[in-house]
């Protein structure tokens, strides 16, 4: 197996080949380093065939895209990652094939509900769920401290000790840890309840990352136009959340409710359909149609996306614009699917 740790920073990007085939992957590539990254797999003689995210990145702006465009490769994120254009879900015990090399795909959500962890023969890439002698934090972006330690205690820490771990962070000039030194000396979860461990998380006090305003919102959307200008997260806790049951209920009510899908042309008509009587204005473009909408100022709009962040979104912004009865359906298309509710292709 061909393994590099490219970076050499706080933000890690790995690099998984085979040797006999040169196919690589690129874990958690960053936008500002591709080039490095097509120059590292040009002087290996690789060629990338996939591009993944660990999950939806709130410090940096992912590289995916940059990588999908220049060197063909297919964008791999868990089922539950909110943006476009992502070529491959996963989920988990699902595996790729890198040649020789099998990735084994785990979900474990917690630092984010995306969040995935990535087995390959000795070695695990734990993502923001499992750090060295630390774990990744769950205060925002969806994320939740019990899910956390139940993928930790029941994913992670049911390989063998001997397992190498490769984290998508670190801040103190590690490398790599294993299983077993993380059941032993992780301060955080070693010897804790659940209880304790959420107890402890949710009391961290923590700053929100210095680039999360320009970051995350793009990572979740895969919008690069600086000029669109994305809402605040005070006025993305506004937003009033209604369960895939609650829109149903308004959704007969067509006199009086309009269900504005925020997603791209292609997921509209995509695998998971949408909602028969909705209207298509994506995200993109939604300031500069906002319009259109004008004649329905008095109805309840009701946004929706694939997982219900991108339209959380654009709740948030039709909000600032003066539009008062919005509201968001959580989860998006995905639980409306999973709920077995109505949907047109």
């Amino acid at each position: 197996m061909l393994f590099h740790e490219i970076n050499r920073g706080n933000c890690k990007t790995y690099l998984v080949g085979c040797e006999r085939t040169r196919k690589a992957v690129l874990i958690d590539p960053i936008k500002d380093r591709v080039d490095r990254y097509l120059a590292v797999l040009a002087y290996q003689g690789c060629r990338l065939e996939y591009v993944i995210d660990t999950h939806t990145h709130a410090d940096h702006r992912a590289g995916g895209w940059n990588l999908r465009e220049l060197a063909g490769a297919r964008v791999v994120m868990h089922r539950r990652a909110p943006a476009p254009h992502v070529d491959l879900h996963v989920d988990d015990g699902d595996s790729l094939g890198v040649g020789d090399i099998e990735l084994k795909v785990l979900h474990t959500p917690g630092h984010t509900p995306d969040s995935i962890s990535l087995c390959a023969e000795d070695r695990v890439f734990t993502g923001d769920t499992l750090l060295v002698r630390a774990t990744g934090r769950a205060d925002f972006a969806g994320g939740d401290p019990g899910a956390q330690y139940d993928s930790i205690t029941g994913k992670l820490f049911a390989m063998p000790d001997a397992t190498l771990v490769y984290p998508a962070h670190d801040y103190r000039g590690h490398t790599h840890t294993t299983i077993g030194e993380e059941k032993r000396a992780n301060p955080r979860i070693a010897g804790r309840s659940r209880a304790a461990y959420v107890e402890l998380m949710n009391n961290l006090g923590l700053p929100l990352p210095e680039k999360i305003q320009e970051a995350l919102q793009c990572n979740q959307s895969a919008i690069e136009d600086d000029s669109v200008k994305f809402p605040s997260f005070a006025q993305l806790d506004a937003v009033r959340q209604l369960s895939a049951r609650q829109v149903n209920e308004h959704r007969v009510c067509r006199d009086s409710t309009v269900l504005l899908d925020v997603r791209e042309a292609d997921e509209y008509c995509g695998e998971l359909g949408h909602i028969p009587g909705s209207i298509l204005i994506s995200l993109r473009d939604l300031a500069s149609r906002a319009e259109e909408l004008a004649p329905h100022k008095n109805k309840q709009i009701i946004t929706i996306c694939r997982a219900g962040v991108r339209s959380t979104t654009a709740a948030a912004m039709l909000s600032g614009l003066g539009f008062e009865q919005v509201s968001n359906l959580t989860g998006g298309m995905l639980d409306w699917n999973e709920q077995n509710l109505p949907i047109e292709h």
